[in-house]
């Protein structure tokens, strides 16, 4: 049987009319999921003109079409380091992530090369991206028709850069990440700013999330616990000793630089900065959240009811959008196979947690810390996700010198699985 590539299908039904939040996502309710918004809506009442003004600070500094900018990094690259930290205006958000991130020059030196791998190539992943799309940004109205302009742009990048670079071919995280840029720029733009990143046209390539064995997820991870320890050492602790490692609950963090599940005008401030700055933001957000959670995650281990993650993970509040099948988490079985194990250490003679009597007292199963910590880990309460209090919080970490020494202990133990890409 012929294989049917997207262009095979006729568009679905336009999705009827809902409430959109600025953003373009759908409004789940009154209550809860708008509440992000209106947090940042109520900040001032002149926001509007605050705004303006920031708008003409950054056109003044990037100059028509963006050509100034690089010329004011040369002189005052701690003003715009200070701004790209506040947030780049939502207006010029596209092209200035097209202009930090090496994007622009690649396309201009690569013309006709995207319209060629779109039309005249073909790729062994098409069946594999077009099942994967309906699950990419669901509640988006990009993204919502079936067949439509929004999957079609989407299949259209992924499909590029499978054809572009076989060795990574098509992961299904990059769906999120090619699909956040869509919202912000053409399909051939978004292409080359995958391209800039992935190859590592400013900073070091970051393909290795996406390869096979995803050697890069390894790295980051194994050096995310090394700053767990060092930075939490009370939480990294316990962690040890429930058997919690980062790839339960940080896997998603790296391989969509928070764009999966993460509230998405949060998602926006990280990319800014971690376009500008490098992957060394993930891992300070992800510690910012922990540190932020700490007495939280501690009570959470001795199962206190009084603690806030503990009412949020027994109300079960789900992610801000959720994706039918959930990207490099442990699955059932592998929570079964660590709750087994720690039943067995238990039964071996290790003393019991501080809090067990407690717990008994209250009714709680005893395997509410560990079950229930994975999901607080997954489902952070909604004041830790305000960008103007965790980010400014990731920012006072310091954390390049540990990275440095984790990423030479990770290459004695393992090799060097990455090396050095070079772009077009």
């Amino acid at each position: 049987m012929q294989r049917r590539v997207l262009d095979d299908y006729e568009p679905g039904p336009i999705p009827p009319r809902r409430p959109l939040d600025r953003f373009g996502f759908i409004k789940q309710g009154t209550n809860t999921t708008n509440s992000a918004e209106s947090l940042v809506k109520s900040r001032s009442t002149n926001g509007y003109e605050r705004e303006a003004r920031r708008v003409r600070k950054w056109r003044k500094m990037i100059g028509v079409g963006g050509n100034d900018l690089k010329h004011y990094l040369r002189r005052k690259p701690h003003v715009v380091k200070r701004r790209i930290r506040k947030g780049i205006p939502d207006c010029l958000r596209g092209l200035v992530w097209q202009l930090i991130s090496g994007s622009r020059d690649l396309l201009l030196m690569n013309l006709g090369v995207y319209e060629q791998l779109v039309i005249y190539e073909t790729s062994a992943s098409e069946l594999d991206i077009i099942r994967d799309i309906s699950r990419t940004f669901p509640s988006h109205v990009f993204f919502q028709q079936r067949h439509g302009p929004g999957q079609r742009s989407l299949y259209n990048v992924l499909k590029a850069y499978s054809v572009f670079d076989r060795e990574v071919g098509y992961v299904q995280g990059m769906g999120f990440l090619a699909g956040l840029l869509l919202l912000y720029m053409s399909e051939e733009d978004a292409f080359w700013l995958l391209v800039a990143l992935l190859k590592g046209a400013v900073h070091a390539p970051i393909e290795g999330l996406y390869q096979a064995g995803l050697p890069l997820v390894q790295q980051y991870l194994f050096q995310f616990d090394q700053l767990v320890r060092e930075h939490l050492p009370k939480l990294g602790e316990h962690f040890s000793q429930e058997m919690i490692n980062p790839s339960m609950y940080a896997s998603q963090w790296f391989i969509t630089v928070f764009s999966y599940s993460f509230p998405f005008h949060l998602a926006l401030r990280i990319w800014d900065i971690f376009l500008y700055e490098g992957v060394k933001i993930v891992f300070k957000v992800g510690l910012a959240l922990l540190k932020y959670c700490h007495d939280d995650l501690i009570k959470l281990l001795f199962g206190d009811p009084k603690s806030l993650l503990f009412i949020c993970s027994r109300e079960g509040r789900p992610p801000q959008d959720l994706n039918p099948r959930p990207l490099r988490g442990p699955t059932t079985e592998q929570v079964r196979q660590v709750a087994s194990e720690r039943s067995r250490v238990q039964i071996l003679g290790r003393p019991p947690l501080a809090g067990t009597n407690k717990q008994k007292a209250l009714g709680i199963p005893k395997q509410l810390p560990f079950e229930k910590l994975i999901h607080a880990l997954r489902n952070f309460p909604e004041d830790a996700m305000d960008p103007d209090t965790l980010l400014p919080m990731a920012y006072s970490l310091k954390v390049s010198r540990s990275l440095e020494e984790s990423t030479k202990e990770y290459e004695k133990k393992h090799g060097k699985h990455i090396q050095p890409a070079e772009v077009l």
